[in-house]
């Protein structure tokens, strides 16, 4: 099935690499990724679509809002926008 996850976390060096590498850890492939700053340049909107059953995408955000560097993750219902 497949999962958009829209996350906020810090404008930083890094900080893509440290999500993308947890899903990369996880098997998990990335189908598609894209990331922009947001109104405030200190924080970026990053949207994520995997391929995964529920639960283990359900997983990945947990594990996902536990970075240092993330601030909120949303799993979005299909269709949505962040």
């Amino acid at each position: 099935m497949h999962h958009t996850l829209s996350i906020l976390l810090q404008n930083e060096a890094g900080a893509l690499l440290r999500v993308a590498g947890l899903f990369a850890t996880r098997s998990c492939n990335i189908d598609a990724l894209s990331v922009r700053v947001t109104a405030d340049p200190a924080l970026s909107r990053m949207r994520l679509e995997v391929r995964g059953d529920a639960a283990s995408v359900t997983r990945l955000a947990e594990k996902t809002r536990r970075l240092v560097d993330v601030l909120e993750v949303v799993h979005l219902p299909p269709g949505a926008s962040p």
